[in-house]
């Protein structure tokens, strides 16, 4: 797969995501949704992994890496 083809996919399946609470609260789309919202954070987190292995990175590296960032900034 290309680069560009990984990024696409996960904004698009991020969208699908974000369809699933859409007019909802929060409580009433876990409630009414709860698989359909996991299975598209694992599509999102697939393709996420997918893209860091094709540049070549170790993905617990990199998710460490900008952890450690998060929490010096925060």
């Amino acid at each position: 797969m290309y680069k560009k083809d990984l990024a696409i996919s996960i904004s698009l399946e991020a969208a699908e995501l974000l369809e699933c609470f859409q007019w909802k609260s929060t409580e009433e789309a876990i409630s009414e949704n709860r698989e359909a919202i996991l299975e598209e954070v694992a599509d999102v987190m697939i393709y996420a992994l997918q893209l860091i292995d094709s540049l070549g990175e170790d993905a617990a590296e990199v998710i460490s890496k900008k952890l450690e960032k998060n929490r010096r900034r925060f």
